[in-house]
């Protein structure tokens, strides 16, 4: 697990970016800020996010929603192959995708699920 693979590396209230880096611990570590964790998408094989493990503990702030959770500081999507268990470069499809996934709205529409979670305003919220 040390060959450059390309990802998206999401920061709080940023754009996603399409950066290439080393994949391996250290460098997965640098990039999110502390220790990883893998965050799977059951509607989503092809794809895994890799976050900070202590993101929510630490001191970082909200990302992104995901739908089961919202992600915080910053995170990673990389491309996944379950049968292997490998870190993959995204596909340029994927990286479309998943730009516009967490695009501009999408931080807004983590905002307004934060504030209704903080109201008590409890309801299904779709991405």
């Amino acid at each position: 697990m040390s060959k450059t693979i390309r990802g998206l590396l999401v920061k709080e209230d940023k754009e996603p970016e399409v950066i290439d880096f080393p994949n391996n611990l250290k460098s997965l570590q640098n990039l999110v800020g502390g220790y990883i964790e893998y965050c799977y998408l059951p509607e989503h094989e092809d794809v895994v996010i890799i976050c900070n493990e202590e993101g929510k503990i630490n001191g970082m702030g909200p990302n992104r929603d995901i739908g089961h959770d919202i992600i915080f500081g910053p995170f990673l999507v990389v491309g996944d192959n379950p049968d292997i268990g490998e870190n993959l470069s995204l596909t340029d499809e994927q990286i479309s995708e998943w730009t516009k996934r967490f695009d501009k709205s999408s931080i807004e529409r983590t905002y307004e699920k934060i504030t209704k979670i903080k109201l008590g305003i409890h309801h299904d919220y779709e991405l």
